[in-house]
């Protein structure tokens, strides 16, 4: 068994997309299924997509995409940056805080609205 699998790892990519055209013809769902093993097992790996990639390889590379660098060597710079980004997390707290009273308000304002034509509604109208 281990030597049948070993000869579908030496398989080369254009032999794959003839098996998968091939399947596709004859059965689609055989085709499906050639094209979904080619695919994650990595041997379409040249279109970019590399589904077939392990958990820890993908663990690893989205530690590696959100993690900066810690010093770019020139301490001005890291200094100017760690203040620059304090503050725009201060300005981007101070908006929301904005944001969250506007909306307060814009509520209220609503309410207030709904509860003065409510009272309008109940009140008895004078007969002539």
């Amino acid at each position: 068994m281990m030597s049948f699998v070993t000869r579908l790892d030496e398989v080369k990519t254009p032999i794959w997309i003839a098996l998968a055209i091939l399947g596709f013809i004859c059965w689609w769902p055989l085709g499906l299924a050639i094209s979904a093993y080619a695919l994650w097992s990595n041997k379409m790996g040249c279109c970019g997509m590399n589904f077939g990639r392990r958990p820890d390889d993908m663990s690893r590379q989205a530690r590696d995409w959100w993690r900066q660098p810690s010093t770019s060597g020139n301490q001005a710079f890291d200094e100017y940056r760690a203040a620059t980004l304090r503050r725009l997390e201060q300005e981007q707290q101070e908006f929301r805080e904005f944001l969250s009273r506007l909306r307060m308000a814009k509520d209220k304002a609503e309410f207030d609205q709904f509860m003065a034509e409510g009272r309008t509604r109940s009140e008895p109208q004078p007969r002539n």
